[in-house]
């Protein structure tokens, strides 16, 4: 994930042994180490002690948020949320995410220039959807692992989208000496590569079950497919001759939107189910897309008209009063009575702030987080829902 986002989404787990969707909550964590990917990346890694190891426990391909008050372009100390995808397989003890510098993002660039060993930073539990629906790890469940199954996975991914790559790939081919990988990187230039000794590390052990594909857009490769940015055409072409689309068993995009919906519509069109199909985006495509900060303020005047916003979060209820003329979303409204109101993104990606809506009635704006299934069970993204009816209530424990 960069800067501005986390994460995504996918699948989620309904194995109440696996962490799926739960609920979140920080905790302050200490930087254990900070080592430098490239010139503009860095994956930092934080120490989990043990009486937090079940806090931290994790699937391949989620993602934790990250909470640090920072100056703002006029000085101002302001709560920052970036949400980052984890990139190690799953161990106790440690927490490893990557960082990208973002063009004019306050975070990742405090991170990459100031961030050292022995900094402490409020860690979110890790959550998120991006993950397979294969079981591929036994921290959580070591008898259900099925390691004779012969699956095949290809992902797609650009940029930091490596990251939850990085945690799946190395998870599932350690876990099972029948699968295979295939991965398609797409970057500028071999300079703006992330994890290039770890990738080149894991062809050379898994010789004949990872497949490497890095697609370069700014830099001359041998190859005329591999090289320019990945288009419809390209694209075609990479999921024909190098990949048989239809002997894979489950795919794993992450990147920006364009990517993602480029290569979701060309699995669609051929006719690859949308079950088999992981994806997690950077951002929406939006540019007004809020980022994850605390949220506006917000005048109410006695003699306005409002909506009355309820809301029940770890078993107690909240409620405030939300002017109808400032159009004010659910978790900008709850944030205003109750700051540990869960959220990272605040864009419709991650789905941190999802809950249910128990009474009353919502517009949404977006949703790139939620299932199908969950919509129709009444889940909505407080982030991007405005109330509708004169009262509402949501439980964000449901």
């Amino acid at each position: 994930m960069t800067d501005t986002t986390p994460a995504l989404t996918a699948t989620e787990t309904t194995d109440p042994q696996l962490p799926g969707r739960r609920r979140t909550t920080f905790h302050t964590l200490s930087v254990a180490e900070v080592r430098r990917l490239t010139a503009d990346a860095i994956e930092v890694t934080f120490e989990v002690p043990a009486d937090l190891a079940g806090q931290y426990d994790y699937l391949p391909g989620q993602y934790v948020a990250l909470r640090k008050e920072l100056e703002d372009a006029d000085g101002n100390l302001v709560e920052l949320r970036r949400s980052y995808s984890i990139c190690a397989v799953p161990t106790p003890g440690a927490i490893h995410v990557a960082i990208k510098r973002d063009i004019g993002g306050i975070f990742s660039t405090w991170a990459n220039e100031s961030l050292r060993a022995g900094d402490t930073m409020d860690v979110m539990s890790p959550t998120g959807g991006f993950i397979s629906k294969h079981q591929m790890t036994g921290m959580n469940d070591p008898e259900s692992i099925n390691v004779e199954t012969e699956d095949t996975f290809v992902a797609v991914a650009a940029g930091s989208g490596i990251t939850p790559v990085m945690a799946i790939a190395r998870t599932v081919l350690a876990a099972n000496e029948n699968v295979h990988f295939d991965l398609i990187y797409a970057n500028k230039a071999s300079m703006d590569v992330m994890f290039l000794e770890e990738l080149a590390d894991l062809k050379d052990r898994y010789p004949a079950r990872f497949a490497l594909h890095h697609v370069l857009s700014r830099e001359q490769r041998i190859s005329p497919l591999l090289s320019g940015r990945i288009d419809a055409e390209k694209l075609n072409k990479l999921l024909g001759a190098v990949i048989r689309t239809d002997q894979v068993d489950e795919w794993f995009l992450c990147g920006p939107f364009e990517l993602v919906q480029l290569v979701r519509d060309n699995l669609a069109a051929q006719g690859v189910p949308a079950e088999k199909i992981r994806f997690e985006l950077f951002t929406t495509g939006e540019p007004n897309r809020p980022e994850g900060n605390i949220g506006r303020p917000v005048i109410i005047d006695e003699a306005d008209e409002t909506y009355q916003i309820e809301f029940k979060l770890d078993g107690l209820q909240g409620e405030v009063k939300s002017p109808v003329n400032a159009r004010e979303t659910i978790l900008n409204a709850a944030l205003r009575v109750r700051p540990d109101v869960p959220f990272a993104c605040a864009g419709g990606v991650c789905g941190t702030c999802r809950a249910k809506v128990v009474e009353g009635a919502v517009d949404m704006d977006e949703n790139y987080a939620l299932e199908p299934d969950e919509i129709e069970k009444g889940y909505v993204l407080t982030c991007q829902s405005r109330p509708t009816t004169e009262r509402v209530l949501v439980d964000y424990d449901a």
